[in-house]
């Protein structure tokens, strides 16, 4: 196992691991310990007190982020007609449908996102095996199948820092929230936007606390957790 490095161990000497910091000194720390020599991506894990193996306490959205996540998003649509259209206009990166489904049953993959008419989903389900494995599979859940008139707006939502996010079989949900590089009330407001939909999505079935733990991390860098009291609070809960 490599030794970590001196910046790591730099970073691991200003963060409590067993201390939960208040939400705005988490972002800070994380800012500030965030040091690798690229833009790093800051996540947050929140782990929610919900059995994911009870349909009715699977919980899975997608929410737009005020402040984006720093990221280029390349979007496929898969739409004909005037929705194709409108996907362009909207910035959509790739647009078609027959053609495209045979590039991605030929082993294509560079895009991020992709949506789908709901007209088209028939043929699209046919490589629904490839895409879903890499996230990739249209699903009316997350807003990503549509109807026609509505795929420019599906569009401009993605390329706007709209995230899709899923609970894992232990419970804890993954999202990026940003970049080390941005302003530390934008984190915040990704952060407290991201929370809200959380809390909006907690299922009926769900007993006891809901926001059992949560955690600031970035790309090289150390997690920290952070106090869900104060975060509550800052979501206006």
């Amino acid at each position: 196992m490599a030794k970590p490095s001196k910046r790591w161990n730099a970073a691991r000497e200003r963060v409590d691991t067993q201390r939960k910091y208040s939400l705005s000194e988490a972002v800070d720390l994380i800012r500030d310990t965030a040091t690798a020599g690229f833009d790093e991506t800051v996540d947050l894990a929140v782990r929610l007190g919900v059995n994911p193996r009870h349909a009715d306490q699977m919980v899975r959205g997608a929410t737009g982020l005020p402040h984006g996540v720093g990221k280029v998003v390349r979007v496929l649509v898969f739409a004909d007609g005037d929705a194709a259209k409108a996907a362009e206009a909207a910035g959509a990166d790739y647009v078609g449908s027959d053609e495209l489904i045979e590039k991605i049953q030929g082993g294509w993959f560079d895009f991020d996102k992709a949506v789908a008419t709901r007209d088209l989903m028939g043929k699209v389900g046919r490589i629904g095996r490839v895409l879903g494995p890499r996230g990739l599979m249209p699903n009316p859940k997350v807003g990503t199948v549509v109807a026609p008139e509505h795929v420019g707006q599906a569009v401009k939502d993605l390329k706007g820092g709209r995230i899709d996010f899923r609970v894992e079989k232990s419970g804890i949900v993954h999202a990026p929230v940003g970049k080390a590089s941005f302003e530390a009330g934008q984190l915040q407001d990704n952060i407290v936007a991201l929370v809200n939909e959380l809390m909006r999505l907690k299922p009926s079935s769900a007993k006891g606390t809901y926001l059992r733990g949560v955690a600031l991390s970035s790309t090289m860098g150390i997690g920290v957790r952070v106090d869900t009291n104060d975060l509550l609070r800052a979501a206006g809960r």
